[in-house]
């Protein structure tokens, strides 16, 4: 059973690859569209699922694996009418159900399972099989297109719940009864309800339910992306990472949790995956933190906290950015700059977090290898180092730049032997120190390894890296395309880098090195499949959450219930968006999480923003989903990466989620910090802001942890807490307190409308405050940004912008706004009030405010200094 699955997930790894590389254009076979290679995705992942993941034999699971296909069959046979007949819906209702609630044994797979996987497998790829056909008659499903999505939809729920647990299978099914019941809903939320020809033709046969944009994502960028980061691992890239991290900071105070947490942020540069970083780091780190003082908890949370900021940290982040691509409508360049600077400071948290938690327990790191040499000699050696890192990268850029337009269509093969160059030297220079490698962490540890020959021993790792980097960010090739030409160049290091290591070292034993090398690559393309079957189940099945949506138009109704429930208060909506992510992060997985409440929430979040006179970007928005959508995997009872932890450290699964979650405050905060300050996301910021935002909001992040860990210099007291919360809010948005001592804006007189928009800088909107009625006839006021372009008068902006004003007695109407125009597109219509005009000023610089701030700083410092002298024996510091 383990070589059927291994050869299958290797059989799925090939296609990815297959479909992602130039070969089928070049060649002229094996061309599949979208939807096709959509439909032979979804079949791998359905029958590894099956196959992978036996059922859980517990009497809530077996009632739940029986009763979810009757209920769900037993409404789409209700919704059937005369488009089909009930009866076979009911029957093959009842085929799935009893299939999953007869007895399975662990040892070997059922005649049932065999036909579950058969029959699953055959829907799944029934869009690829069919595609011709199905083209032909859009709209008008057959008798065997009726079958194959009913079982399809049922099975694809047995293998959500099989792979992914309860949660996500009970939340997709209520969208399935919503959508079939809505007129029975209440009347905020009803519908007309859909009958099956419409269910089955939205979810199944077209590619606006399971078949949609999320596992299209998955598809094209997901896969490959996992699919790298296995095969670095599996060359030692995650070892040498590891062993990097313990060598440069082992010897500092909690020196393995900060270890962890360096070694997690590097193999956060390739593994979008959170529990694949806890399982990949964890082994080896978690039994160290233990050793140096830390709980199994507390070491198992660390771990966590940090693994799960892996999904954060470019450039390959969390299956979730990629979806953005595609649903922000940016480049993965864009994603990838926006996201940069959070997460990077969120790491930085998290080691000073590390930090303090060994202060306060008094721990020390572990001995060092070597004794360092003056602080003034290594000073030097590392601006060095950055002085050639910098050359070698100019060097590399102008020089592509060089080879491009002087060897024309051959510049791809050049850049391949200069690139097989540097590797080889690379290996060369590499093979001269032996190889890290992970003894067992629960011996004694005497020393740490040395530093130099550690690094210098696995250099040649970072060239995939550094060719992804390239592909993405100066190149801009597709995210796709560039985990092919990552990947490509990764299975060429797993063939080659064992032989020329053994050449090398003159170890002889070529035949044996080319075979490891070989085995190696075929587990990291098996891995790399296993490690995809549940985000490819998830983004399927949260396709039908998404189907639902867009068919109901529920969407837009709980709009309406949200803005009501928050008042129309732009902070009240975010912190019911944050709730509900924590809440649907307890069951669903990351990706499921992201596409759910983005879909659901965001459009109505820049929307309440713009009705504040607040500019959300959308990507703001959305990465304020997708940070709160990886606390799904933190957050107690069904968090995955702390149950993962916990099977480490030993220690209790929901505590150590608990601890995890305190430990992840930083992350919960950055999101709220961002859409109120989209400086954070380098948006519209230029080098030297960049880098000041960047100091600023590390220290303010710095000064939150502290608040939250009770520990600056030594234990706060709670007004000191409280304090430092204060200054690393006025750091973060100094502007807050800013517009409370002197607005930005003066609200005047519609009649100067004019002389507003004659006096708003190009390239500002001009704020109004307009009166009127909203799409259920309500009556209500709120904020316009108006677009104004640069023109002479106040009147001709106002005119260019497509505004035609009138007045009636003492009020300013609305006369046209001209279709297509700046005034139309931002939601001015016939009659509106215009009731104030908010005309901008100056206004003082917004960081004077850091100037009491650190004056506050400076008082929390001095007294807790003076309480640390005041202590007996050695003083305790930060």
């Amino acid at each position: 059973m383990g070589r059927l699955i291994a050869g299958i997930a290797l059989a799925w790894s090939l296609f990815q690859l297959w479909f992602a590389s130039p070969l089928p254009f070049a060649l002229g076979i094996g061309v599949f569209n979208d939807t096709e290679a959509r439909s032979i995705h979804l079949a791998f992942a359905v029958v590894l699922a099956f196959l992978a993941f036996p059922p859980v034999r517990s009497g809530f699971q077996t009632t739940l694996a029986a009763g979810v296909p009757l209920v769900v069959g037993g409404l789409l046979a209700l919704s059937a009418g005369n488009t089909f007949p009930a009866w076979v819906v009911l029957l093959i209702a009842v085929a799935v159900a009893v299939a999953c609630a007869l007895p399975t044994r662990n040892d070997r797979i059922a005649v049932q399972e065999w036909v579950m996987i058969a029959v699953g497998g055959f829907c799944s790829a029934y869009l690829f099989l069919f595609y011709t056909e199905l083209a032909d008659r859009v709209g008008q499903p057959i008798f065997m297109d009726y079958v194959v999505s009913i079982a399809g939809l049922l099975l694809l729920l047995e293998a959500t719940r099989r792979s992914l647990g309860p949660a996500l299978v009970v939340v997709a099914s209520l969208f399935l009864v919503y959508t079939v019941l809505g007129q029975y809903m209440p009347e905020i939320i009803a519908h007309k309800g859909n009958n099956l020809r419409e269910i089955i033709n939205h979810h199944w046969i077209t590619t606006e339910g399971v078949f949609g944009i999320a596992l299209g994502v998955s598809t094209s960028f997901v896969f490959l992306f996992v699919l790298f980061g296995a095969l670095l691992d599996k060359a030692g890239a995650g070892n040498y990472f590891i062993q990097v991290a313990f060598s440069l900071m082992g010897h500092m105070k909690g020196g393995p949790a900060k270890a962890a947490v360096v070694s997690s942020a590097m193999t956060g540069l390739i593994s979008g995956s959170s529990i694949a970083n806890v399982v990949t780091t964890g082994t080896f780190t978690i039994p160290l933190m233990k050793k140096v003082g830390f709980s199994a908890e507390k070491a198992g949370a660390v771990e966590v906290a940090s693994s799960v900021n892996g999904q954060i940290m470019p450039p390959v982040m969390g299956a979730a950015a990629f979806l953005m691509v595609e649903y922000v409508g940016i480049p993965y360049f864009d994603v990838v700059k926006h996201a940069i600077l959070p997460a990077a400071i969120s790491y930085i948290a998290l080691v000073y977090i590390v930090h303090l938690e060994a202060a306060k327990a008094g721990m020390e790191g572990l001995p060092r290898a070597y004794e360092p040499g003056p602080i003034l000699r290594r000073l030097v050696g590392f601006v060095f180092g950055v002085l050639v890192l910098c050359a070698v990268s100019f060097a590399v850029y102008y020089g592509m730049g060089w080879i491009k337009p002087t060897f024309g269509a051959a510049a791809p093969y050049v850049v391949f032997v200069l690139l097989t160059v540097v590797y080889v030297g690379l290996v060369a220079f590499g093979s001269r120190y032996p190889e890290p490698r992970i003894e067992n962490p629960n011996a004694p540890v005497t020393s740490l390894p040395l530093p130099g020959p550690t690094i210098k021993s696995g250099l040649h790792f970072i060239l995939p890296v550094v060719v992804l980097v390239w592909a993405l960010m100066v190149e801009r090739l597709s995210p796709g395309l560039s985990a092919f030409w990552a990947s490509a160049f990764m299975i060429f290091i797993l063939l080659t880098q064992r032989p020329l290591f053994a050449v090398f070292r003159r170890e002889g034993a070529l035949p044996a090195a080319a075979r490891r090398g070989w085995d190696e690559l075929i587990e990291g393309l098996i891995a790399g499949a296993r490690n995809m079957i549940g985000i490819g189940i998830a983004t399927a099945t949260a396709g039908i959450i998404v189907g639902a949506v867009s068919q109901t138009g529920v969407g837009s109704a709980l709009a309406d219930v949200v803005e009501v429930l928050s008042g129309g208060n732009l902070l009240a909506i975010l912190f019911l968006t944050a709730i509900l992510s924590l809440i649907l992060g307890m069951g669903l997985p990351t990706t499921a999480n992201y596409i759910v409440v983005s879909a659901l929430l965001a459009p109505v979040i820049v929307t309440l923003g713009q009705e504040n006179g607040l500019i959300v970007p959308l990507i703001a928005v959305h990465l304020f989903v997708f940070y709160f959508g990886i606390m799904a995997d933190v957050t107690p009872p069904v968090g995955l990466a702390s149950f993962a932890a916990a099977a480490v450290s030993g220690g209790d699964p929901i505590r150590t989620g608990l601890v995890a979650f305190f430990y992840s405050l930083r992350t919960a905060a950055l999101p709220f910090l961002f859409i109120f300050n989209t400086d954070l996301l380098l948006i519209d910021v230029d080098l030297l802001h960049g880098i000041f935002v960047f100091i600023t909001a590390t220290i303010a992040m710095l000064l939150f942890a502290a608040a939250t860990q009770g520990w600056f210099l030594t234990r706060t007291r709670y007004w000191e807490a409280a304090a430092l919360l204060l200054i690393a809010f006025t750091i973060f948005r100094p502007g807050f307190w800013m517009d409370m001592v002197s607005p930005p804006f003066i609200e005047r007189d519609p009649s100067e409308i004019a002389l507003a928009a004659q006096n708003t800088p190009a390239g500002e909107p001009l704020r109004l405050r307009i009166r009127g009625l909203d799409d259920v006839g309500d009556t209500k006021e709120w904020v316009v940004l108006l677009p104004l372009q640069d023109a002479s008068t106040g009147e001709e902006k106002l005119e260019n912008a497509g505004l035609l004003l009138r007045t009636d007695g003492d009020k300013t109407l609305v006369d046209d706004a001209t279709y297509g125009s700046a005034a139309k597109e931002a939601g001015l219509d016939w009659d509106q009030e215009i009731v104030r005009v908010l005309r901008p000023v100056d206004q003082p610089s917004k960081y004077l405010m850091f100037l009491p701030a650190l004056a506050v700083l400076a008082l929390v410092v001095f007294l807790q200094r003076r309480r640390v002298a005041s202590v007996q024996g050695k003083p305790q510091a930060a």
